[in-house]
């Protein structure tokens, strides 16, 4: 019977301990409700002002030394989906990227942090263009809490080389998925 009541009694503390503790999430102000993108690319037959969403984090686990971002379209018609936004090696004493912090010139990113490559060839953020009549697209943005305070990489470096060091490196993370259709004009 004792034994019986010390297994009962460790498999509550067990979950205690794990309901204690807090999940690591990711909020955006600018992706209302409905999780949808207004702001999209100026480029690519696309006339947006290319805005990237503000974006902030909590709970991260203990250890994190740094923090990465992304923000993926997997319904590109690619066969490899569509890299629109690739920030790594953001301090781990940063919670926030303020809405715009896409946009280089700016310099809204906390220093030391590497805004890479996307797949249109550029650095920064480039919001949503998919092809005209193509329907509705996710974006999957993520923010990633890393075991180290830099991958080591350089602000040329593809988003499939980063998505490499960011799996090897990962502690946890946190997505939220929105979504942005572009109508035929």
């Amino acid at each position: 019977m004792k034994k019986s009541n010390l297994i009962l009694g460790l498999l509550v503390l067990l979950s205690t301990t794990a309901f204690a503790q807090s999940t690591f999430t990711l909020s955006s102000q600018d992706l209302g409700g409905e999780a949808t993108i207004n702001e999209e690319f100026n480029g690519f037959g696309c006339t947006g002002e290319n805005q990237s969403p503000q974006l902030s984090w909590k709970n991260a686990p203990e250890g994190t030394k740094s923090f990465a971002v992304t923000m993926y379209d997997p319904d590109a018609p690619t066969g490899s989906g569509w890299w629109h936004w690739v920030v790594f090696d953001i301090p781990n004493t940063t919670t926030e990227l303020l809405s715009g912090a896409g946009n280089i010139d700016l310099n809204l990113t906390p220093e030391g942090a590497i805004q890479s490559i996307t797949d249109y060839g550029m650095n920064g953020y480039g919001g949503p263009c998919p092809p005209e009549g193509h329907g509705l697209h996710q974006y999957i943005i993520t923010v990633y809490a890393l075991k180290t305070d830099t991958l080591g990489l350089k602000e040329n470096t593809n988003p499939a080389v980063v998505g490499y060091y960011l799996w090897n490196n990962t502690l946890v993370k946190a997505s939220i998925v929105a979504y942005y259709k572009r109508t035929k004009q």
